[in-house]
């Protein structure tokens, strides 16, 4: 057997065993769908590889031989191509076996045909050698079954290619471009085969360029898929996945520039126009020093960084991920962005509703003391007192004598313990239930006066009513009540002896205000923001009277109720002004 070699026959045998030899390496390296690309490459290795032995050779019987080891590969190139793009798009049926089986079923009895031509004639009718050109080729007169082939071949490819183009032609732009590179590895080499058949280009008459093709681009695909991974899932996977975080992600080199970055960066960028690959991290950053800060650190950090988007502030912790490569060389940063404002504000109602619940606790069991203590004291007191003067060890005269100070205390007790009842009522379940309705304050404080009169007349204390307010209230009449008898006896308790206590009303916007003034000891700016944070505090009045602290809070609770306002000034030594507002109803017929 003589071989003369020849730059078409050289040029097939180095480029189908390069591509045989990729096609293998392939194969047994990677796994998934990426093998049935390389089985399609590898039939058409096998074309290449014994077109170019046919074109080296000038025996008929021999060309023969090579033709026939040629359709190893021509008869099962169009099968593989489309098996594999089905394996690819994950396509998926019951009867995948049988359609496996029917795909393969034309190339099977092709190469079969091929085999035994010499008995039948169907595939070519007549073969021989000729000498049109610098070395002999082979001329095939094709017979029927050969068209078959031709056909069968065409319709694989466009089937593989549809089924490609319909599963992708909607995907990202990473698919896009694996599937216009399949589709063009696909068409490139059928339509040199199309040149071919139809004899409109056919170097030296009889020369088939067709495997050239498929062995050009094949040998392309065949180092891309080593050298770039490409059809492999793992960019593609990288890509979801960048898509999916809902933190944004940004990646920056070594020299702060942008590497890469996913979609929901964009949400946190103030201009997403100006967020490009290269573009440096001091321009998307300029105005955020802290940001940069993190990022000239070049280390693992946490931090957290205020942004204004569109008109709202957001809350963002930001952590840094430094890339660091062999030797610990800092090859760049990966940026966090992670929208925390909800976390942060549940977290500080959380911290809020924790805080206001020790708060309440505290009063709770500081209550439990006013009624084992405050309550039981006074009332004990009274009791043992008849007691003894019954049993004789007290004499009337002596009772008479501390009747005035058992009465004064009686009726502290009188206001403990509406207030307490009063409390308590709002801590049940539901709350108190607020019956507004219209009444004339300006009654209301000549009653609270009456009753609180002649505890203020022990200490020479002369309380007077200024009424300018010419509206009327629209509130809860026993609810206010409560908080001018609280406030006019804490005005009492805190006003030095001979001094005045002065209640004033006045109009205001749709508002009827209530003041309350003394000449007492005053409040510290640590007791004015207790008052206003809602804590419960106990202090001495002038002449040591003790109390509960919780008189203020039922004052501001009922007011809020109400909708209405607390406004509270005091300087200590000089004395206390309480204002409440409450809604107005309409004027006053009577002046």
């Amino acid at each position: 057997m003589e071989f003369v070699l020849n730059p078409f026959s050289i040029t097939l045998l180095l480029s189908g065993l390069l591509v045989g030899a990729l096609s293998l390496y392939i194969i047994f390296k990677v796994e998934g769908p990426i093998r049935w690309i390389a089985i399609t490459m590898l039939c058409a290795s096998i074309w290449g590889f014994f077109y170019g032995l046919e074109l080296s050779v000038s025996a008929k019987e021999t060309m023969m031989v090579f033709v026939k080891l040629q359709y190893l590969g021509i008869a099962f190139i169009g099968a593989f191509w489309i098996i594999f793009s089905l394996k690819y798009t994950s396509y998926k049926s019951k009867n995948y076996g049988l359609l496996i089986s029917l795909i393969l079923f034309i190339p099977i009895l092709t190469y079969l045909i091929v085999l035994t031509n010499e008995q039948h004639d169907v595939f070519y009718t007549s073969f021989e050698v000729v000498n049109l050109g610098p070395f002999p080729t082979a001329k095939i007169e094709t017979g029927p079954w050969y068209y078959i082939n031709m056909a069968y071949i065409y319709f694989a490819f466009a089937c593989g290619n549809l089924i490609i183009w319909k599963r992708f032609r909607f995907s990202d732009q990473l698919f896009k471009t694996q599937t216009r590179l399949m589709l063009l590895a696909g068409l490139f080499p059928l339509i040199f085969n199309i040149f071919y058949q139809s004899h409109i280009f056919r170097p030296f008459q009889v020369i088939d360029l067709t495997p050239f093709a498929f062995l050009l681009s094949y040998l392309i695909i065949g180092f891309a898929i080593l050298n770039y991974q490409l059809f492999n899932i793992k960019p593609i996977a990288r890509n979801k996945i960048m898509e999916a975080i809902t933190k944004g992600v940004l990646v920056l080199d070594s020299e702060t520039k942008i590497v890469d970055f996913n979609p929901a960066f964009l949400d946190f960028a103030n201009s997403s126009k100006e967020v490009k690959v290269t573009v440096k991290a001091e321009i998307i950053f300029k105005s955020r020093v802290d940001i940069l800060e993190l990022i000239s650190l070049g280390k693992a950090n946490i931090i957290e960084s205020k942004f204004q988007l569109q008109e709202k502030i957001k809350i963002f912790q930001i952590e840094a991920i430094p890339l660091v490569g062999r030797k610990s060389a800092n090859n760049g940063l990966v940026l966090l962005f992670d929208d925390i404002t909800e976390q942060k504000t549940i977290t500080e109602k959380l911290e809020t509703q924790a805080l206001e619940l020790q708060q309440l606790n505290d009063l709770k069991d500081k209550y439990f003391s006013i009624i084992s203590h405050d309550l039981k004291g006074p009332i004990f007191g009274v009791k043992e007192l008849i007691h003894m003067t019954n049993s004789g060890l007290v004499s009337q005269e002596e009772f008479m004598e501390m009747l005035p100070e058992v009465s004064r205390n009686m009726e502290q007790v009188a206001l403990l313990l509406e207030n307490l009842l009063a409390w308590s009522s709002s801590q049940l379940k539901g709350g108190e239930v607020v019956q507004i309705q219209e009444f004339d304050i300006h009654n209301t404080l000549i009653q609270q006066k009456s009753i609180l009169e002649r505890i203020a007349s022990e200490k020479k204390i002369e309380i007077l009513i200024d009424p300018q307010a010419k509206s009327t209230a629209m509130a809860d009449k026993n609810m206010v009540e409560l908080v001018v008898r609280n406030l006019i006896n804490n005005a009492i308790k805190f006003s030095k002896r001979g001094s005045k206590i002065k209640i004033s009303t006045h109009d205001e916007l749709g508002l009827v205000i209530i003041c309350i003034e003394d000449r007492g000891k005053g409040m510290s700016d640590l007791s004015l923001k207790k008052i206003k944070s809602g804590i419960s505090f106990t202090t001495t009045g002038q002449n040591n009277e003790s109390g509960t602290g919780l008189g203020l809070i039922l004052v501001k609770e009922y007011i809020h109720k109400n909708n209405g306002q607390l406004e509270v000034t005091s300087e200590e030594g000089k004395g206390s002004k309480f204002c409440i507002k409450l809604p107005a109803a309409a004027l006053r017929n009577n002046p």
